[in-house]
């Protein structure tokens, strides 16, 4: 059958339920899709959590230290951050902590020792709910070496873009009544600048959001994280088709999932487009 026969029989197949079978693993491809899916949202949220953090501390400190230092040394630190990629960032990471400085685990998803009495795959919340908090500390050392290497580019774009937004906020009106009514720099930023500040940036993350989860198939792949990008690779060297065609499927929809949750909590928080 010619190429595209093959797709629409595939296609047909999909709107069953039916991604196929893995041509390498001999296991029906969905399963195994739904198996490892949930290691690499974790990942990707625990990633985007820092990187939220991080690039949101960066960025309120930069625009309170306005034209000082401060703000030159984030800017230099944000620069550098962002001009070496996320596999990069892993390599180095592995170097310093897994050769020279082995203090954090860098292989694997949970060491293999311990006893999981996990129901599903989400064994970080899972964890979390049953206060396996042992079970907690160990999932966080092995996951928090990808997870720095995906969220230290991202950071650094939150930074520069929340601080720009903030910046130029700063500069409004209401903004200098605030001032004028005693509040410090940090109150004024953190009650009347952020919100209206945070609202371009919003949509960045969520746009970024996908980037970092395309990252993880790299990253996976070199802290040896039991997820779906490392299995996409896998899936990849053993030419294995249906596994490929099933990955990329949930790749995709996850992104047209988290950019449509993107434009609906933008509807939401802007007042603007929320009574227009």
């Amino acid at each position: 059958k010619t190429i595209v026969q093959q797709f629409f029989i595939w296609l047909s197949g999909v709107a069953r339920g039916d991604f196929g079978t893995s041509i390498s693993l001999r296991q029906d491809v969905l399963g195994l899709v739904f198996n490892r899916l949930p290691a690499t949202l974790e990942l990707a949220i625990v990633a985007l959590i820092m990187a939220v953090a991080l690039g949101g501390t960066t960025a309120i400190i930069g625009a309170r230290e306005r034209g000082t230092a401060v703000e030159a040394g984030i800017d230099i630190a944000s620069g550098a951050a962002l001009s070496i990629p996320d596999f990069l960032w892993g390599l180095v990471l592995i170097l310093l902590f897994g050769v020279l400085v082995p203090i954090f685990d860098i292989s694997g998803r949970v060491s293999p020792q311990l006893d999981l009495p996990f129901v599903t795959q989400f064994y970080l919340f899972e964890s979390l709910l049953r206060l396996r908090l042992d079970l907690t500390w160990d999932l966080l050392k092995h996951m928090l070496m990808p997870a720095v290497a995906l969220a230290l580019p991202l950071a650094a774009i939150i930074s520069q873009l929340l601080k720009q937004s903030l910046k130029e906020v700063l500069d409004l009106d209401y903004v200098v009544l605030a001032r004028v009514k005693g509040f410090s720099e940090t109150q004024v930023i953190l009650r009347e600048a952020l919100k209206n500040a945070a609202l371009p940036t919003l949509t960045l993350v969520g746009v970024q959001f996908t980037f970092l989860i395309g990252g993880t198939v790299i990253v996976e792949r070199l802290f040896s994280y039991e997820g779906l990008g490392n299995m996409a690779i896998d899936a990849v060297i053993n030419r294995d088709l249906p596994l490929i065609q099933g990955i990329v499927l949930v790749f995709a929809l996850l992104f047209v999932l988290i950019n449509l949750s993107v434009d609906m909590m933008y509807a939401l928080l802007n007042p603007r487009l929320r009574h227009g």
